[in-house]
């Protein structure tokens, strides 16, 4: 699930050309031939993916074995990758790779000398084809550690065009019609959104949308490295705009009980499934790999998005985020190890899984034809355009206590309001407790 998030303050002018547009051909590119000058090793590469992205990724992984000869095992981690990774370690079976989606867990793992330096090639790879704030975001105390392979764009609302068009509704650009707009396709016969409230990460991404848009990206900045408390003015506005959505039941596919018992693919499903129960699902670009790959749906054409609307008067948001590669040491096998990680960074590995969709790369060498839709190509090319202003998902930049924890902090608090919107100010004190204690940790 790729989850994650950076935010990118750029135009959504791309974004918005994306709308119409159709899909076209595309697939998966073979890493050809290579050396084979690993054939016999084997590495364990973990990572937090499960269903179309996890099979995705192992197009990336056989087209590796197919070039060097090394064999690849892959582990999903589930959302809790500090904890499973490091019971791991103490337990003497750390993988040699694993697919970081938090910038603050890469910083622990960091912290804890758990990391092995990126080699000078795959450093000189990051240099000349990325934006430098993915070197930023990759290091710790001025060493790079980590290479953000996958990224994702967090401002789209994806929905069912049939479900639009027969409730008559236009893609919105403020949230406040956005609601009114999920009214009337509840008007007519389904609910406006799935929200998928038991993955907690997801709810992160509703207020972080928010909180950029209506605080502005001066504040967001303070809030994510908490230099300002969670219990500011601003917070609890913006609690209190997204608790318009959650107390109205008219609104979301079950309600509240149904939400929190909707996890990221169900609420997939439940707009793009053989039964929809919803004309709309906020998340990711990588909506679009479930919707296609699981349900065999079109992209831009019978699945399709709009950007996140404007708050308040604000800017329309654009959030976005990561998974970085890193080499473990306590792994068995680190030359390997390296040798996939340079492999990560060249457009050729990319290109396996933009090919295969519900994918983005931030690699500027990437050729956008190796996207297989259009609406994905618009979209990997507003996130390459934007560059160094791309900053990072909130939660993600926390350290994992609050911001990447399944059951507690952030998460757990933002369920807990799903459940019970009615105290923003007290769940804003939630937050801020919470916050406060994983900071000094």
């Amino acid at each position: 699930m790729m989850r994650r998030r950076t935010t990118l303050l750029a135009s959504c002018t791309a974004l918005a050309l994306a709308l119409g547009a159709t899909a076209c051909g595309g697939g998966p590119v073979s890493a050809g031939g290579g050396d084979k000058s690993l054939d016999g090793q084997t590495i364990t590469v973990a990572g937090v993916w499960s269903g179309s992205e996890q099979k995705n990724f192992q197009k990336v992984l056989d087209a590796f074995t197919e070039k060097t000869g090394a064999k690849t095992r892959f582990v999903s981690t589930g959302d809790n990758v500090s904890t499973v990774i490091g019971s791991k370690i103490e337990g003497g079976k750390a993988p040699e790779v694993v697919m970081v989606p938090q910038v603050g867990v890469l910083q622990q793992f960091a912290k804890q000398g758990w990391l092995e330096p990126l080699s000078k090639k795959a450093g000189a790879a990051v240099d000349a084809d990325y934006a430098s704030v993915w070197k930023n975001y990759g290091s710790v105390d001025g060493t790079l550690y980590g290479l953000y392979f996958k990224a994702a764009h967090k401002s789209t609302v994806w929905y069912s065009p049939e479900a639009l068009d027969r409730a008559g509704v236009e893609p919105p650009t403020t949230y406040d019609a956005m609601l009114k707009a999920g009214h009337t396709v509840s008007d007519s016969g389904l609910a406006a959104f799935s929200v998928a409230g038991q993955d907690g990460w997801t709810l992160t991404d509703w207020f972080e949308n928010i909180y950029l848009s209506q605080a502005g990206p001066e504040k967001y900045d303070a809030l994510a490295t908490h230099r300002i408390k969670w219990t500011d003015p601003t917070v609890v506005e913006a609690l209190t705009t997204l608790g318009k959505l959650f107390k109205d039941k008219q609104l979301m596919a079950g309600g509240q009980k149904g939400a929190l018992n909707t996890d990221f693919p169900g609420s997939v499903e439940k707009v793009f499934g053989p039964e929809p129960q919803a004309g709309m699902v906020y998340e990711g670009d990588f909506v679009a790999g479930v919707a296609k790959d699981q349900f065999g749906r079109k992209i831009g054409e019978n699945a399709n998005f709009f950007p996140f609307p404007a708050v308040a008067g604000g800017k329309a948001p654009v959030v976005s985020g990561g998974d970085a590669a890193v080499v473990l040491k306590d792994g068995k096998n680190q030359k390997a190890a390296m040798r996939f990680l340079e492999y990560l960074t060249t457009p050729e590995a990319s290109a396996v899984w933009a090919g295969a969709g519900g994918f983005l790369s931030p690699n500027k060498k990437l050729d956008l034809a190796a996207y297989g839709d259009d609406v994905t190509r618009e979209t990997a090319k507003s996130l390459v355009a934007a560059g160094d202003s791309v900053r990072f998902d909130m939660s993600d930049q926390a350290p994992a206590a609050f911001g990447g924890t399944k059951g507690a902090g952030e998460w757990k608090i933002l369920q807990d309001f799903l459940r019970n919107p009615s105290d923003p100010k007290g769940t804003a004190a939630e937050l801020e407790s919470a916050a406060a204690k994983a900071y000094k940790g």
